[in-house]
Order: C-alpha cells, then structure tokens, then sequence
C-alpha cells in the first residue's frame, strides 16, 4: 500500500483527491493547504488528516503530490526527493530553468520517480494516435480558453501553450532550431494571447497559438506530414487521419483524386475513442511505474524540456517588448 500526501487542494487539488481515492493500492494520508477555506472543506468532505508541518507530512508518506502554485514546487519537490519520495508535480515542474536542473540532477541521485501533470498526454483523442508512425514536417496548433482569473498568476505559455509545447516534443524527435514569437498582455501583466513559431533542426516547423482571452474554446492539433494529415481534438475528444490508401487500410472511407503523378486513392479514417478519466490515468499510470520501476510517461526530463522552451519563447516575448 502506497501512502499518498497532497501539497495543494484547491481546485484542481480537489480532482486529485477525487482520483486518488479510485487508485488500487493507494492510501490517503493528508494534505497540507495554507488556506483555511480549502482546508475546511476537505476535511468535511474527505474526512482527510490536515497537516500544518510541511515535513511531517512529507514524511508519513511514499508519494507527495504537488498541486501547488508554480512558485512553490520546488521548495517541495526537493524537500520530498532528498528524503526518497516518489513525486507528482503539475506543470510546470518549476518556476525557473535552473530549479529544473536541480530537481532533474537530484532525481538521478534520489532513484527515485517523478512525474509531471502534463496531463494531454492522456486525453483520449491523442492516446486513439500516438502509437501512429508521426513524422510530421508542419504542425498546426489553437489553444484558445475563456478567461479564467485562476492560473493568471502564470503568462499563457506557462498556463496552456506548455501542453501543446510538451505533446510537440515528444513527437518530433529534433532539437529546436529557432523560435520566432509575439504576445500581448490584455487582462494581466503577462501575455494572455500569444503566438509562436517552433523551428526544429530536422526541418519540422510548428505555429502555436495560444489565447486565455477567446469568446470560444478550442484545443486542435495538425500534424501534416508526407503522405498524410492527423487532426486531433482534445476538446471534443476527437480525431481523424487522412492519407494515401494502403492495401491494408480498412473501416475507412476512401475516395480516388487525380493528381500530376496519376490517380492515388486518399483514405479517410476516424479512430475509435475510449472514454477515459485523463486525471485518474495519470495518477495511475505513475503508480504503475513506481511498482514495476519504470520510467513515467512524462518524467522530470519531459518536464524540463517543455518548460525550458516555454522560457524560451517568454524571453522572445520580451526581448521584442509584450504589447499592453
């Protein structure tokens, strides 16, 4: 039986809890939250042990789940991998590139596992395509939220355009080559709309744009590649393929078209989507490679390199000036 400890149950701490309690082999020890208000309420509705030493909590536990806002990871973090803890942590892992460096070399001392809450990495639509050969040469992505005033205290980048940073990565297997952006500051100090362009060394070019100020929501990704196109949706937890016909495809709807080379066959193919809770997923899944000692699905390496770009693409931002 894992011990679990939550830093942090607020809003999104809340699911966590919720998730937590559904997990085989899981025991909830308690939480530590300096907001009474929060406090209060999970007690009332978890029946969950309040902590008001950070270290005693640390200690009754082998998991600490860190929900907290960005500027507080890595005083919990560390604290937890000095004493051998397992460590969840949402993104982004920290607040600055060298705290990352540190949680990443301490990790490699510790032995033992970390993983950050970049939780697109479950949503349904992208688990239904990426066991899909994907080398694509353009991507397209829009993350646009309404306005929220929670996660503010972050820019756009930091608070949503980091997901879509994360996913890229881990399919195009390149080093990033350059990348040109711009933003605007609307509601808050820091950029609530932004948009970037990602070149990678491998010829790969990524245009995000990400907005916490948009009248609709949208959360789509393009990947557009030799010989084929993936569309996923991770809002409408959708997502479809069209490419040259193979002899093998079948269940999908194809169509001829006639080009200069002749007439090819173009398929059209919608994957099946399996509904899934993306939270419980992740939080299972690091329990899983906590057990059988295997790497997580976005470890603190994971962690790092999408943050550090992000940091890239701000000091871009901010070099060219953030238009207020």
């Amino acid at each position: 039986m894992l011990k679990v400890g939550v830093f942090g149950v607020g809003h999104l701490g809340k699911f966590h809890l919720n998730n937590w309690k559904e997990i085989e082999g899981i025991k909830l020890v308690g939480f530590f939250d300096p907001n009474n208000d929060n406090a209060k309420e999970v007690i009332e509705q978890y029946g969950l042990k309040r902590f008001m030493d950070e270290e005693k909590l640390i200690d009754s536990c082998d998991i600490i789940d860190v929900i907290t806002p960005t500027n507080h990871h890595y005083a919990i973090c560390m604290q937890a991998i000095r004493k051998g803890k397992h460590v969840f942590v949402e993104k982004p892992i920290t607040n600055t590139i060298q705290e990352g460096r540190d949680i990443m070399n301490l990790v490699r001392e510790a032995n033992v596992k970390v993983q950050v809450g970049h939780v697109e990495r479950f949503n349904p639509a992208f688990l239904a395509v990426k066991d899909i050969p994907m080398n694509p040469m353009f991507i397209e992505v829009h993350r646009l939220a309404q306005f929220n005033p929670r996660g503010t205290e972050v820019s756009v980048i930091l608070d949503l355009m980091i997901h879509d940073i994360d996913i890229i990565l881990s399919i195009v297997k390149s080093d990033v080559k350059n990348i040109a952006a711009s933003g605007v500051a609307v509601l808050t100090d820091t950029p609530d709309i932004a948009n970037v362009r990602i070149e990678f060394n491998n010829g790969c070019v990524a245009n995000l744009t990400s907005s916490r100020i948009s009248m609709k929501k949208m959360r789509k990704m393009r990947l557009f590649q030799k010989d084929a196109y993936i569309g996923i949706d991770f809002l409408e937890k959708k997502t479809e393929i069209i490419k040259l016909k193979q002899e093998d495809d079948v269940n999908t709807f194809a169509f001829d078209i006639d080009t200069a080379t002749g007439k090819k066959s173009i398929a059209i193919n919608t994957p099946s989507i399996e509904p899934v809770n993306a939270i419980k997923l992740e939080l299972a899944s690091f329990v899983d490679a906590i057990i059988h000692n295997k790497t997580t699905v976005v470890s603190e390496i994971d962690g790092f390199l999408a943050m550090e770009v992000a940091h890239k693409i701000l000091e871009k931002i901010n070099n060219t000036g953030i238009l207020h």
